[in-house]
């Protein structure tokens, strides 16, 4: 379960990073998505990642893995990411691309911390 939530996650991670930086991993050759496939394209890519990884991060409630607490924060955790994928398609803001680049390493920090949380909550009870 932890595998497909890291594995869906990094695409719009690494990819936001690429379209803020695109201009430099042209430059020295590096075939980044933006650079290959265009901002656009990559724009989609991440809104689709997004929302798999939306689905892969409820799975652990699904299972029984996890339960309410855990719930809870992925929600929150989930909405924001989504809305920072949605706010990315018209790329009137310069700046989205690197908020959401360093929002996903705050998701995946504060999913993992309620994943356990959630754990010890529920031993607790």
């Amino acid at each position: 379960m932890l595998f497909l939530i890291i594995f869906t996650w990094t695409p719009p991670h690494f990819w936001s990073l690429a379209i803020a930086r695109r201009e430099e991993y042209a430059k020295v050759g590096i075939p980044m998505l933006p650079v290959t496939h265009g901002i656009p394209h990559t724009r989609r890519q991440i809104l689709r990642y997004t929302v798999l990884l939306i689905a892969f991060t409820l799975i652990p409630v699904v299972i029984g893995m996890s339960g309410l607490l855990y719930l809870a924060a992925a929600l929150v955790l989930n909405a924001r990411f989504l809305y920072l994928a949605l706010a990315l398609q018209p790329g009137a803001r310069h700046d989205l691309p690197i908020r959401t680049f360093r929002y996903s390493i705050t998701y995946l920090m504060a999913l993992f911390a309620a994943l356990i949380a959630d754990h010890y909550c529920r031993l607790l009870l």
